[in-house]
């Protein structure tokens, strides 16, 4: 009977936090919402609070966290939180404001939606851009090896979001966003709800939320099959936040995995994983480096075999021509 409450409870926490964080944004003091370090700190807090729910109900062994994959999560959230952060930036919003404010648009209309309605609207164009951009990673090549890393973990934990090539996590970091003009109160509010849910979409907690809240979110369930073993098994579930987006498209698939990780379930090193997209051509370069030593060296050795033969000669002694 205490396992089936804890269990329920658990079920409870990740609606329990969304309504945390809208609550926060919604009513917080003005001290902290305006402060440019609030959202600096509430996005790992989020990511500290469920690692620690991890230890309380923990999912499944085999996803136990250690040393090594904590310290290759920690380098991959301050990367995204910074490097990855600050690329977008440079190459993506700062452009698009600017083109926007050359252009003379404007969206009134969508700062004069009702607080939450502003809170939905950059969910749902946030995650239609990220829904389009997972699903072609896993049908273009190109795409795919920048994404591949990703699915290369071996393991589940509220981290592992941020795990993957630098390429990678800018494209799945560019939106639209920034065209549209909404309270900040309420892009911020947004970017903490899709934190808490994809963070929960990766953690090794015991947690099923109801199903009002799986029919429109992504949960451990989802997300856990759509990191099965095997590159056919990936291609479902592309929604990080929003599953109500496969259920439309017709990319859902119901159940869950256990085992996780591609090919060998090799765990790839920090470097594998940056290196990841251009072994293609490393390899190839590689083959043709030795290919080209390979015959430097027959040619040598052929030339060593022959090369102290004596010279032909004519009648009157002297080297033929």
């Amino acid at each position: 009977m205490e396992t089936s409450l804890k269990n329920r409870i658990f079920n409870y926490i990740p609606p329990a936090m969304i309504a945390a964080v809208l609550l926060f944004w919604a009513f917080g003091p003005e001290a902290l919402l305006k402060n440019p370090w609030t959202l600096v700190v509430v996005s790992p807090l989020i990511t500290v609070t469920v690692l620690l729910l991890e230890w309380v109900n923990e999912r499944h062994a085999g996803w136990r966290m250690n040393r090594q994959e904590f310290f290759t999560d920690l380098f991959y959230n301050i990367l995204i939180a910074t490097v990855i952060a600050w690329t977008v930036q440079l190459v993506a919003e700062t452009p698009l404001t600017a083109a926007k404010a050359s252009l003379g648009i404007t969206t009134a209309w969508a700062m004069s939606l009702p607080w939450i309605l502003q809170v939905v609207l950059v969910i749902v164009v946030h995650e239609f851009g990220q829904y389009w951009m997972h699903r072609l990673m896993h049908n273009s090549t190109p795409f795919w090896l920048t994404h591949a890393p990703h699915h290369h973990i071996t393991q589940l934990n509220a981290g592992k979001g941020a795990v993957g090539n630098p390429i990678e996590l800018v494209l799945i970091s560019l939106s639209a966003v920034v065209l549209f003009d909404l309270d900040k109160t309420a892009v911020f509010a947004a970017f903490g709800v899709q934190s808490v849910i994809t963070v929960f979409a990766h953690a090794n907690v015991r947690a099923d939320p109801p199903i009002w809240y799986s029919f429109f979110f992504t949960t451990i369930r989802h997300h856990s099959l759509h990191h099965s073993v095997g590159y056919e098994e990936t291609r479902c579930n592309y929604g990080n936040a929003l599953i109500l987006l496969d259920r439309i498209f017709g990319t859902y698939r119901e159940g869950e995995g256990v085992l996780v990780g591609q090919d060998d379930r090799k765990r790839l090193t920090i470097r594998e994983q940056t290196l990841f997209p251009f072994q293609p051509l490393i390899d190839r370069y590689k083959a043709r480096k030795a290919a080209s030593r390979n015959s430097d060296e027959i040619v040598a050795n052929d030339q060593g075999e022959h090369g102290d033969a004596p010279a032909r000669e004519t009648v009157g002694g002297a080297a033929a021509a």
